[in-house]
C-alpha cells in the first residue's frame, strides 16, 4: 500500500469491538492506521465578524437612547424582558414584539439569536477574551440540577403572573385561604391589550448605573471565570429557558460530513458554549446539544471543512447514539447537587431586591457563583489536592494560602446570604401583618379619636417592628441600607400611629436617597399639614417640582393648597406651568387645561377658562368629563346653546352614565327645552333602572 492512502473515518471505524479476548490491531506499515499530523487549533474568523455584528448592534443601542434623550419620546426599549408587561399589564411593546420574534426564528434556525445578538452573550465573550490574554482559561463548570434553572427562572418572569391571575388567586380566594393570597400578592385585573410601541420613559425598566456596572462584573466576569465560558447562559438566563427547548424542535442545525471528519477535537476546543461538537457530530452526525448557539466558531476552524450549517431533522429526532452512549461528566456528587441546589434557591430569594437595587438576573447571577465558591470551599477542606484555573487551594490534605483566602470568601458569601435571607424574612412578615392593616388614608391623617380601632394598630406596631429590622443600622434596624419599600411601609405605619415626625423623617429620608416621587410628594406635604406646618407643607411641594416638574398629583396638591389659602394667582401659575412645562401627550396636556380652568373659574377669569377648556376638548374630542366642564362654562358665559350642544355631546361620550344624561335634562329644562329635557331624564331612569 503507498503511504499516501487514505486515513479510515474514525466515525465508521470506532464501532469495532474486541471479540473472543483478541485485539485486531491494524498493519503498522499500512497507512490506513496512520493518523494526520495534529494540526495546531486554528483561530475562528467567526470571532471577529460576531464582534463586529455585536459592536453594530451597541451602536444601534447607543443610537436609541440618543434619540430618546434628544426627542423625548421613543420606540420602546427591544428588550425581551419588556414581555412581561406585555402579559401583565398589556403593554404591546418593541421588547414583546422581539421576543416573539426570536422565539420563532430559534424554532426554525436554532439559537442564533443567543449567539450573535445578545448582549450578555457579547459580555461574557469579551470577558472570557480578555482572561485568555492574560492566561486565565475559565473551565466549565457541569451540573445536573442547575442547568433547569433558566427554564425556571423563564417560567417565573413569563407564565406565572399569568398563571397566578387567571388560576391560582381565583382559587386561594373560593378556598378562603387568605394567609396564602397575602403571601404571592393579589395580582391586578388585566386591562387588556394596549399600544405601548413608543415611549417617553425609554430607562424607566432598566437599572440606575451604581446597580448597573456590579451587573456586568457579575454577570460577566465572575460568572465566567467561575462558571464557565457563557456561564451565565448556560444557568441563568430565562430567555435561554424558552430558547434551548425550541432548539431541539429547529431543523437548522450544524451538520457534519463524516467522510472528511477526522475527530480532530478542533471544533470542542473552540466552542464557547460549552459543547462537545466532536462527539455530538460523531454519534448523532449533527450537534444536538441544546446549548449550542450557533457561534459557528466550530464550522470556521474545521481544517477539513467537515462542518457545517444546513437543515436536517431535529434533535429530538436524532435517535440512539451510533456508538457508545456519550457519557456526560459532572463536578457534583448527587448529595452536593441537592445541597447546592437548595442553596441556590436560598440565595436567589435572599439576594433578589436587597435594598431595592438588585434585580432577578442579577441575583441568578449572584447565587449561581456564591454556589460555585462554596461548592469549591467545601471540596478544599474535604480533598487531598484542589485548583481552581491555576491557583493550588489544597496540596496533599493541607490549605495552601490561596486556599483559605478562597474559604474566606466562601465564608463570606454563606454569611452575606444569611444576613440577606434575614432582612427578606423581615419584610415578608411585616407586609403579611401590613396586608391586615385596613386603615384608610383620610382615617390615618385625621387622627380622630375611635376612628382607627385598637387592633388595627396593634398590628401596624407588629407590622413596624419588622419593617423598621429592614432598614438601616443608624436607623436601628438590621440592613446596611434602607430598602425602598419598607421604609415607605414604615412611614405609612408611623402614620397610622399618629406619629407623624417619625413619618415624615422617613419620607425625607427617601427622598434624599431616590429622589422625589409623586405619591411620597403628596403624603409628605399632607403630614406636615395636618402637623400644623403649612408653610413647609407647601415649600416642599415647590421643591419637589422644582426637581422633577412631571409630579401630577404633588402639582394638584399645591395648587389645590394655595387656592386654599386664597392664593389664586399663586395657584393659576402652578397648574399653567403643567401645561407648558413638559411635553405630554393629548391626554394629559387635556386634563391639564382643563385643571387650569377650573382655576381660571375660581377667580372669576370666566373668558381665559372657556378657551383653556375649547383647546383641552380639542385634544380629546371623546373625553365626557372634559365636555361637561366646557359646557358648564359655556353656560356660565352666557353661551346657552353651545353649552346645550356640548352637554349632549358629553352624554354621547359616555353614554351609559345616567348622571351625564341627568345633567344634560337640567341643563335642558333650564333653557325651556322641556321636550329635549324629558328626553334626557328617560334615558337616565331607563339606565338607573338597567344598573338595578
Amino acid at each position: 500500500m503507498s503511504v499516501g492512502a487514505t486515513v479510515p473515518n474514525p466515525i465508521r471505524t470506532a464501532s469495532a469491538r474486541p471479540s473472543g479476548g483478541s485485539v485486531s490491531l491494524p498493519v503498522l506499515g499500512s497507512a490506513s492506521a496512520v493518523r494526520p499530523k495534529a494540526r495546531r487549533v486554528g483561530r475562528s474568523r467567526m470571532g471577529r465578524r460576531r464582534a463586529a455584528v455585536f459592536i453594530a448592534l451597541h451602536l444601534v443601542f447607543i443610537g436609541h437612547l440618543v434619540h430618546w434623550r434628544l426627542a423625548g419620546r421613543t420606540l420602546s426599549p427591544v428588550e425581551p424582558s419588556e414581555a412581561m408587561y406585555t402579559l401583565e399589564r398589556g403593554w404591546v411593546n418593541a421588547g414583546a414584539i422581539f421576543f416573539a420574534l426570536a422565539l420563532l426564528a430559534t424554532l426554525i434556525f436554532g439559537r442564533f439569536v443567543c449567539g450573535w445578538a445578545c448582549h450578555l452573550a457579547a459580555l461574557q465573550d469579551l470577558c472570557g477574551w480578555m482572561m485568555k490574554k492574560i492566561g486565565v482559561r475559565p473551565k466549565p463548570f457541569r451540573s445536573r440540577l442547575l442547568v433547569w434553572v433558566p427554564l425556571l427562572a423563564g417560567l417565573y418572569m413569563f407564565v406565572w403572573p399569568t398563571f397566578k391571575r387567571v388560576a391560582l388567586a381565583p382559587a386561594l380566594r373560593a378556598g378562603g385561604f387568605d394567609g396564602a393570597l397575602r403571601v404571592i400578592g393579589e395580582p391586578p385585573p388585566f386591562p387588556g391589550f394596549s399600544n405601548h410601541l413608543v415611549t417617553d420613559g425609554f430607562w424607566d425598566t432598566f437599572a440606575t448605573w451604581p446597580v448597573a456596572i456590579p451587573f456586568l462584573l457579575i454577570c460577566g466576569f465572575a460568572t465566567v471565570y467561575f462558571l464557565g465560558a457563557k456561564g451565565f447562559c448556560t444557568y441563568g438566563c430565562p430567555y435561554g429557558g424558552f430558547f434551548a427547548p425550541l432548539e431541539q424542535l429547529a431543523p437548522g442545525r450544524i451538520l457534519v460530513d463524516p467522510d472528511k471528519c477526522h475527530q480532530c477535537g478542533h471544533c470542542t476546543a473552540v466552542c464557547t458554549s460549552n459543547v462537545r461538537v466532536h462527539e455530538q457530530v460523531r454519534e448523532f452526525g449533527m450537534v444536538a446539544d441544546p446549548g449550542c448557539m450557533k457561534c459557528m466558531d466550530c464550522v470556521s476552524v474545521c481544517p477539513n471543512d467537515a462542518l457545517r450549517f444546513g437543515f436536517a431533522r431535529p434533535a429530538v429526532m436524532k435517535g440512539a447514539p451510533k456508538h457508545a452512549p456519550i457519557r456526560r461528566t459532572y463536578d457534583l456528587t448527587w448529595g452536593e447537587e441537592v445541597a447546592l441546589a437548595a442553596f441556590f434557591a436560598v440565595a436567589f430569594v435572599a439576594w433578589r431586591g436587597l435594598y431595592g437595587l438588585i434585580p432577578m438576573l442579577m441575583a441568578i447571577g449572584i447565587a449561581g457563583c456564591s454556589v460555585f465558591v462554596v461548592w469549591k470551599a467545601w471540596r478544599a477542606l474535604r480533598d487531598e489536592n484542589v485548583r481552581i484555573l491555576g491557583a493550588q487551594l489544597t496540596r496533599a490534605g493541607r490549605l495552601r494560602p490561596a486556599g483559605a483566602a478562597f474559604v474566606a470568601l466562601a465564608a463570606l458569601a454563606v454569611v452575606a446570604t444569611a444576613h440577606a435571607l434575614t432582612l427578606r424574612v423581615e419584610r415578608l412578615r411585616g407586609g403579611m401583618l401590613d396586608a391586615r392593616v385596613a386603615v384608610s388614608k383620610a382615617d390615618a391623617f385625621a387622627q380622630t379619636p375611635g376612628a382607627i380601632p385598637d387592633a388595627q394598630r396593634d398590628l401596624a406596631r407588629r407590622a413596624l417592628r419588622h419593617y423598621r429590622r429592614a432598614l438601616a443600622l443608624d436607623l436601628g434596624g438590621w440592613g446596611l441600607a434602607d430598602h425602598p419599600e419598607a421604609a415607605t411601609r414604615a412611614a405609612w405605619l408611623h402614620a397610622v400611629l399618629g406619629e407623624r415626625s417619625e413619618a415624615v423623617a422617613l419620607l425625607r429620608r427617601l427622598d434624599d436617597r431616590l429622589g422625589v416621587a409623586d405619591a411620597r410628594a403628596v403624603d409628605l406635604a399632607t403630614l406636615l399639614a395636618l402637623d400644623g406646618r403649612e408653610e413647609e407643607a407647601v415649600a416642599s411641594l415647590r421643591e419637589a417640582l422644582r426637581l422633577d416638574p412631571d409630579l401630577p398629583a404633588a402639582r394638584d396638591t399645591l395648587a389645590r393648597a394655595l387656592e386654599q389659602r386664597g392664593d389664586l394667582a399663586g395657584a393659576i401659575e402652578v397648574r399653567r406651568a403643567a401645561v407648558h412645562e413638559n411635553d405630554p401627550s393629548p391626554a394629559r396636556e387635556s386634563r391639564a387645561r382643563a385643571a387650569l380652568a377650573a382655576a381660571l373659574m375660581r377667580a372669576g377669569r370666566l373668558g381665559e377658562a372657556v378657551d383653556e377648556l375649547e383647546r383641552a376638548a380639542a385634544l380629546t374630542p371623546a373625553d365626557a368629563t372634559v365636555l361637561n366642564d366646557l359646557s358648564v362654562a359655556l353656560y356660565l358665559a352666557g353661551r346657552r346653546d353651545e353649552a346645550a350642544r356640548w352637554m349632549r355631546a358629553a352624554a354621547d361620550a359616555d353614554p351609559d352614565d345616567p348622571e351625564r344624561w341627568r345633567r344634560l335634562g337640567q341643563m335642558l329644562t333650564q333653557m325651556g327645552w322641556s321636550e329635549e329635557a324629558a328626553a334626557a331624564f328617560a334615558e337616565a331612569d331607563r339606565l338607573n333602572a338597567t344598573e338595578r
